[in-house]
C-alpha cells in the first residue's frame, strides 16, 4: 500500500487515501494484490538480511579495531552508516523489482486492457534496455536514504539499550525481550519518521519507467523538484501511514530476534 500511494501520479491519483487504498486493490484484485510484488523481496530477503546484520558486525569490528576495542555510543551511528551504505546493494534491486511491480498494478487499475508483465518480463526488459545497471535503478535514492536511517536505526537502538543498562544498572543481555521490542520498535520508527521523504524519492525513480529516455525522475534533484511542484511538501508524506503502522512491529521483531 505504501509504494502504490508512493507511485501513483500526483495529478490524478488512483487512491485518495490509505484506506481507499487497501479496498480498491482487494475489491480488483483479491487478498493477493496486498502481495503484488513480494516474489522479489521473498527471494532477495534472506540475501539482504544477512548483508545487513553481516556488514553491521564488520562495521563493528573495524571501528573496535581503531579504537579501545568498545565502541562509544557516536561509533554506533558511524557503523550505522557504513551498514546502510553496503546494504544499498542487496536491498536496492529488490525494491526496484517490488516497485515496478507495483506500479504496473497502478496503470491496470487506470487501464484494464493493459496486460501486467510478470516479474520475470520486468526482469528480462530491465537488463535488455539498461545492462547490469538494470536493477540498480533508484540506487543513489537508495543511499540516500539507507545511510542516515541505519546510522539512526542501529545507533539509536545501541543507545537505548546503553541507557536502559545504565538506568537498571545491568547487562545487556540481561534485557527482556519486552524491552528489547520496544526499542526495536522506536528505532524503527525514528528511521521512517525521520527518512521518509528520501523515501518518496527512491520510490518515485525505482517506479519510474525503466527506459531512461522515457523517465519524469531521472536524477536525486529532479525528482525534488518536480515532486515538490506538483504538490509541495505533502508529496513528500504520500504512504507515510501504512508505513509507521508497519515499522514498529516489524523492527520491533526483528531487532529482538537479533539482539536476543
Amino acid at each position: 500500500l505504501k509504494v502504490r500511494l508512493q507511485a501513483q501520479s500526483i495529478a490524478n491519483p488512483v487512491y485518495n487515501g490509505l484506506v481507499d487504498c487497501f479496498k480498491k486493490t482487494v475489491s480488483k484484485e483479491g487478498i493477493k494484490g496486498l502481495y503484488k510484488g513480494m516474489s522479489s523481496p521473498l527471494v532477495g530477503q534472506m540475501a539482504f538480511r544477512a548483508t545487513l546484520f553481516s556488514a553491521l558486525a564488520q562495521s563493528k569490528l573495524f571501528l573496535a579495531s581503531q579504537g579501545t576495542g568498545k565502541l562509544s555510543q557516536p561509533e554506533f551511528f558511524v557503523a550505522g552508516a557504513m551498514t546502510g551504505a553496503a546494504a544499498s546493494f542487496a536491498e536496492g534491486p529488490i525494491d526496484f523489482y517490488k516497485s515496478q511491480m507495483q506500479v504496473q498494478a497502478i496503470k491496470h487499475a487506470e487501464n484494464p486492457s493493459m496486460k501486467q508483465p510478470n516479474m520475470m518480463e520486468t526482469v528480462k526488459r530491465s537488463f535488455a534496455l539498461n545492462g547490469v545497471k538494470g536493477p540498480f535503478q533508484g540506487l543513489g535514492a537508495t543511499l540516500l536514504r539507507n545511510i542516515p536511517a541505519n546510522a539512526v536505526y542501529f545507533g539509536s537502538f545501541e543507545c537505548f539499550k546503553g541507557m536502559a543498562c545504565e538506568q537498571y544498572n545491568c547487562k545487556t543481555s540481561d534485557l527482556s525481550v519486552g524491552a528489547l521490542f520496544g526499542m526495536g520498535g522506536l528505532a524503527g520508527s525514528l528511521y521512517w519518521a525521520l527518512l521518509f521523504p528520501a523515501d518518496v524519492i527512491k520510490s518515485k525513480m525505482m517506479s519510474d519507467a525503466i527506459a531512461y529516455p522515457d523517465r519524469k525522475y531521472k536524477t536525486i534533484l529532479s525528482s525534488i523538484q518536480g515532486l515538490y511542484k506538483e504538490g509541495g511538501i505533502a508529496c513528500f508524506y504520500r504512504g507515510f501511514m501504512p508505513c509507521m503502522l508497519r515499522s514498529t512491529p516489524a523492527n520491533g521483531i526483528m531487532l529482538m530476534t537479533v539482539d536476543k
